[in-house]
Order: C-alpha cells, then structure tokens, then sequence
C-alpha cells in the first residue's frame, strides 16, 4: 500500500451565477458543513487526524494482527502501511529526507542500529510511551523502546548433526551452509555485530564459514527455506522462521548454540515531525501494551513486555545480547571487512 496521500483539490474561485437563490445557497453551505470542509475524511471531531503512516520492517504476519487490534481498540484510526525488508527500508527513508521530509508518522524497525542511525538524523525520537518502563532495560532507550525480539539461532536438516556452539557451523559435517545478508536483513546486520565484537569470533568465523562452503543469501526466511529443501545442511536464521518450518513439517531441528542465541531487538519510534499526533502514540503505547505485546505473541513474534506468552523458547536456552553502542561505533568498518568475504 503506497504511503503518499490523495492530492487535495484546486484551490480558486467560483463564478457566481446571478440565478443562483439564497436557498440553494444554504443548502450548498450545509451539505459543506456536513462533510466536516475534509475531503481526505482523516479527522476527527476534534480536528486531529485519526490517520497515521507506519514504516516497518516486521512481516507482515505479525504486524497485520496488531493493525487490526489497534484499529478495533481505537475506533476511527486508521494505519497506513509501508512494509519492506530493512535494506529497502532505509532507502526509503533516505529518498523521503531528499524529498522534503519523512513520510511516516511511526518507524518499527528490526534492530536498533538502524533505528539509531533515524535518531542521528533527528528523524525520529525524543518520545517513548509512559508505560516504556516495563519494558526490560537493554530493550529501550530514551528515543525508542523494543517491541519485539529476534532471536538468531541455527537450523540444521534432521541428517545433519546439530550444532553445539556457533563454531561447529565452521567443521566438519557442513558441505553447505546458507548466512543472511547484513545489508538487506537487520537480524543478520546485528548478528554480524555480535561476533565482530567477540573476541573468540570475529569476521574471521564468517571467513571460516566461507572456507566451509557457506553462500549468503537474501534473508533468514531464505535460509530456512533453503535448509528445508535440502539445498543447504543448516544456517544461520531466526528461531521464529526456523520453528515455523518445523512446525509444517519440514525435516529440520533447530538449536540455541552456545554461548547463546543472539538476541536482536525491533525499535518502534514516533516520527519527529509527528511529536503532537495523538494517535501516532497512541499506536506505539498500544503495541508495547501487554494488549499489544499479547496480539504480537500469539501471531507467532517474541514479546519484550516480561510476561506475555510468546514463541518457543526452549528451558535454559542460552541468550546473548549484543553491545549495540559497540556495533554502532564499528559498523561501516565491520560491514566493509565483511564484504571482502561475501561481496556486496
């Protein structure tokens, strides 16, 4: 659904026709007043558009459910929805600050560099919902807060061994891997973030994947799919791609390596330029609401908010989170290096 508004109509003048009675006059008059003087019908009684833009990142099986839950708690309000792999988000976005300005009203992003990299532009931030503080810490800052969580585990075919750590996908019994690439998905971006950090990984564990028969392809999903088809041994996703293939019966077991799976936040921010639209924070309180995080959870996405039921996570599984600010100062350097593996 594109994002761009109706054009309004042609401002000027109407001639006046000497016949024209008084009476058809005020009936012209109020059949205007009736329509509100909106031709586009997005505001309220109160004046304040009921409308709002969202960009985001998450799929759509997720973010559709909660657009609908907001819509029937909020009656009147309305999302407009842009959706679109990360990659192709920022070039969005970068298209819409040439043009005059960001187009959305609420970005939800896939992982916080790239929503920190909006803030940097003074495109989004300066606002969080009051109910921000239940959401766990290392989920939140003062521009954006979590409103879900990826998780980067491995995927394996049942007739191939299972991964203990992260550097097993590196030995033997993997003529085939499959890795998602960093420039297009954020979960792979941040997941490339965490073991440039680690001092026992590195870019060099990519390079050793490389050497090991590893390919990248597009996204996560893509590499489950590849997995399931017997394309690739295993790889690199997220648990909620890797347990939905498993779930529909795909021969494929998934595995939270230690020393754990990498946990990989999606920011919800509001829009600078949106500081005084109600409902644009409205949504973002809905969405991080235990409403909102409970229609997230049961469309098959990881809740921030502490108690809310959400996807498998398996008992003692390891979990590790990246040091975003870390990332973030090395990530230009991080994904150049990369690149001389993969290419990009």
């Amino acid at each position: 659904m594109t994002t761009e508004s109706a054009g309004e109509p042609a401002s000027g003048s109407l001639g006046r026709r000497p016949s024209t009675s008084l009476a058809l006059t005020a009936v012209l008059v109020l059949a205007l007043s009736a329509c509100g003087g909106n031709s586009s019908g997005s505001e309220s009684d109160g004046g304040q558009s009921q409308a709002l833009t969202l960009y985001t990142c998450v799929n759509d099986t997720t973010v559709q459910p909660v657009i609908a839950a907001f819509e029937k708690a909020e009656s009147g309000s309305r999302v407009e929805l842009f959706r679109a792999p990360t990659g192709e988000l920022n070039a969005r976005v970068a298209a819409d600050a040439r043009s005059g300005g960001l187009r959305a009203d609420v970005v939800w992003g896939c992982d916080p560099l790239t929503m920190q990299a909006f803030v940097d532009q003074g495109l989004v931030g300066g606002w969080t919902p009051p109910g921000a503080d239940a959401v766990p810490d290392e989920f939140r800052t003062d521009d954006y807060v979590g409103a879900h969580v990826l998780y980067m585990v491995a995927v394996h075919r049942t007739d191939a061994p299972a991964p203990r750590v992260w550097s097993d996908l590196a030995g033997p019994g993997y003529a085939a891997l499959a890795v998602p690439d960093p420039s297009v998905a954020a979960s792979a971006l941040g997941t490339l973030g965490y073991f440039a950090q680690d001092p026992g990984y590195g870019v060099d564990y990519y390079r050793s994947l490389k050497a090991n028969g590893a390919v990248q392809v597009s996204t996560p999903d893509d590499v489950t799919t590849g997995v399931a088809q017997g394309i690739y041994d295993a790889g690199i996703t997220t648990a909620s791609s890797a347990y939905a293939a498993k779930d529909d019966g795909s021969p494929v077991e998934v595995v939270w390596p230690e020393p754990g799976a990498i946990a990989i936040y999606g920011p919800i921010a509001l829009a600078t330029h949106s500081a005084d639209s109600e409902v644009a924070k409205a949504f973002i309180s809905f969405v991080v609401s235990k409403e909102g995080q409970t229609v997230l959870g049961g469309a098959g996405s990881y809740p921030t908010l502490p108690g809310v039921d959400g996807p498998t996570v398996p008992a003692g599984a390891p979990v590790v989170s990246p040091d975003w600010a870390a990332i973030g100062a090395d990530k230009a350097a991080v994904l150049a290096e990369y690149q001389q593996v993969f290419g990009g």
